[in-house]
């Protein structure tokens, strides 16, 4: 999902603006709001009301419309309040104050020393995303916010935790308490974490069980099945990339904790390939591990 843009409309004299979102907002009903009591639990719309001329906002799932108090003309002020709407929900910023499900947030360390493993008391995405520089996480307005911590290098997500690569610059014990603080917050205040049409940057190494054979089928099944869950429980993930029948080799991709960890190496040769010698025999003679 891109960011938010506005697209601007309003005629000369005519109290009324329009504000078309290209991005659909998530809330269930067209609402009007004649003042700011009105809007508590619209954290956006009670931020335009602020402004001295807005009179009243409607807001929809596809556009916002405002009326203005007769002090000034749109054209005056109509390209500072679509820059302020679009940046209000780029940063991810709540639209409809619910309540708050206390969330707690905890921090496990991993076999990988640069990374850090924060773990939810209830599901954050729905699967699994990785994000190498705040480029990558252009759809995750939560990522973008964590590249901001100056020591932040890698951030990867899945289900009910997000696992951090930091530089060397920091220490754990001197920023885990201010991330897990964060991490709270964020949450909790139900911010967006990944944009809901958000495909592109979603894993590349998931597969499509209809384009496997029956041999790879079967390969997938025994990583989701016997390794996966392990991996998991370390803040990493491992995914099926390609197998080489002819030497049988298979490749799959390391992410999250296991991307460049110590320990993967001897994890790979002495596990995985292991439980595929022993479960598929004369399959897998080698396994082969690219960094996600």
């Amino acid at each position: 999902m891109s960011d938010f843009k506005i697209k601007s409309e309003f005629k000369n004299g005519n109290d009324w603006a329009i504000f078309n979102l290209n991005n659909s907002l998530n809330i269930s009903s067209k609402k009007k709001f004649n003042n700011v009591e009105e809007a508590t639990d619209f954290p956006l719309i009670k931020q335009l009301f602020y402004l001295p001329f807005v009179k009243s906002v409607i807001i929809s799932k596809s556009k916002i419309k405002i009326q203005r108090f007769n002090i000034l003309e749109w054209s005056e002020v109509i390209d500072e309040v679509s820059k302020q709407i679009e940046d209000y929900l780029n940063n991810g910023e709540e639209i409809l104050s619910i309540n708050k499900t206390p969330v707690s947030i905890y921090a496990e360390s991993t076999p990988n020393p640069s990374v850090m493993k924060f773990v939810a008391n209830k599901p954050i995405v729905s699967s699994t995303f990785e994000f190498k520089n705040i480029d990558q996480a252009k759809d995750s307005p939560l990522a973008q916010k964590l590249f901001h911590y100056p020591f932040i290098k890698e951030i990867f997500m899945d289900y009910n935790y997000i696992s951090i690569t930091k530089y060397e610059i920091s220490k754990w014990d001197e920023v885990t308490l201010e991330l897990r603080e964060f991490l709270k917050n964020y949450i909790e205040e139900g911010k967006i974490i990944i944009n809901k049409k958000a495909s592109n940057i979603e894993l590349t190494s998931s597969v499509n069980p209809k384009k496997l054979n029956s041999t790879e089928n079967q390969i997938v099944s025994i990583l989701d099945q016997y390794v996966k869950p392990a991996v998991a429980s370390d803040g990493g993930n491992i995914a099926f990339k390609k197998y080489d029948s002819k030497n049988k080799i298979l490749k799959v991709v390391l992410q999250g904790a296991c991307s460049g960890c110590p320990s993967s190496t001897f994890t790979l040769k002495n596990g995985i390939e292991n439980i595929l010698k022993e479960m598929i025999p004369g399959i897998v003679e080698k396994v082969e591990a690219i960094n996600g």
